[in-house]
């Protein structure tokens, strides 16, 4: 592993292994009664957060608190931020705090890498502006795992999985970290989106794109639907939020057309009704309640692994 969590694409396949498997052996632990290890005790988080979140916030701060872990939460707002301390500035306060591991959500691109720079500690990048979310890749990862097995090698990783990431992905950190760390697991990947949506250089990643979600379903083991980013959008991406909902949105007819064994997956929070109807995301087939669950059990096993606790039995070293 890597002293940081900066980007999917910094892990080899031997690393994104080594966490799937590690989260899997940490939610069996969370199965128990009693849920707390001391596996990282007298250890401290501090989880930096600049953006507004709910479920990535509250995740790493379970993973922390069940890994024992002391946890500092770091709002930007009511903080010095707010007064215009900068980001140096903070990580050094937080440096002379003796934090061991910043986890850092920025709407600025390369923040977390920045952050690496000025302090000690260890860095995992929770969200930077629209470049990456290496944590929600692995958790997506885990879940397709889960749910599909370890793709057609049986090796663990997701070797011939078909996965097809709709949507705003122009806007989307989810996708990049996706679609990196999917290549490096030997899944396929497939984007689905309005031209308008997609980035310039994406001829140059390691992905198909196509424009016609009714063709595309049908070859699909994963349907990933992004929510569109209304927050991030200055300009008019598409005519309508009909029209977008109705070119590309998932309802039960399009569910109708994928393969039986096929899940539904959403990073969260959900449009529903634009990109995703009511019943597809209550449906069985879909996995988003699952994908915050294991999302504690993966950010366990990135603060487990970077932080060096002792050994998963709960025995100190």
């Amino acid at each position: 592993m890597n002293r940081h969590l900066i980007a999917a694409a910094d892990l080899s396949r031997d690393d994104a292994l080594l966490i799937l498997d590690t989260a899997e052996e940490l939610a069996r632990m969370s199965d128990r009664p009693i849920k707390k290890l001391p596996t990282l005790r007298g250890r401290t988080v501090v989880n930096l957060f600049f953006e507004d979140s709910t479920r990535t916030r509250i995740s790493f701060e379970a993973a922390a608190k069940r890994l024992s872990a002391d946890v500092i939460n770091f709002s930007a707002k009511g903080s010095s931020v707010a007064k215009g301390e900068s980001l140096k500035d903070t990580a050094l306060t937080l440096e002379a705090m003796g934090a061991d591991a910043v986890v850092i959500r920025h709407d600025a691109s390369g923040a977390p890498h920045r952050l690496a720079g000025w302090i000690r500690g260890h860095v995992i990048n929770a969200g930077d502006g629209m470049h990456e979310h290496p944590t929600q890749a692995l958790l997506d990862a885990f879940t397709i795992r889960r749910r599909l097995g370890g793709g057609r090698s049986g090796a663990g990783g997701l070797d011939g999985v078909r996965v097809t990431i709709v949507g705003d992905v122009l806007h989307s950190r989810v996708a990049r970290s996706n679609i990196a760390l999917l290549n490096i697991l030997g899944a396929g990947v497939t984007l689905v989106a309005p031209p308008t949506l997609l980035p310039i250089a994406v001829d140059g990643w390691s992905c198909e794109v196509s424009y016609d979600l009714d063709a595309v379903l049908p070859k699909s083991d994963v349907i990933m639907m992004l929510r569109v980013q209304r927050e991030r959008m200055t300009a008019a991406y598409f005519p309508s939020v009909r029209e977008y909902s109705r070119r590309y949105g998932l309802d039960a007819g399009r569910m109708a057309m994928l393969p039986e064994h096929a899940i539904v997956m959403h990073p969260g929070p959900m449009n529903r009704g634009v990109e995703i109807a009511a019943e597809v995301a209550d449906s069985p087939r879909s996995t988003i309640v699952e994908q915050v669950a294991n999302g504690v059990s993966v950010r366990m096993a990135v603060l487990y692994l970077l932080l060096g606790g002792a050994e998963l039995t709960g025995e100190p070293r």
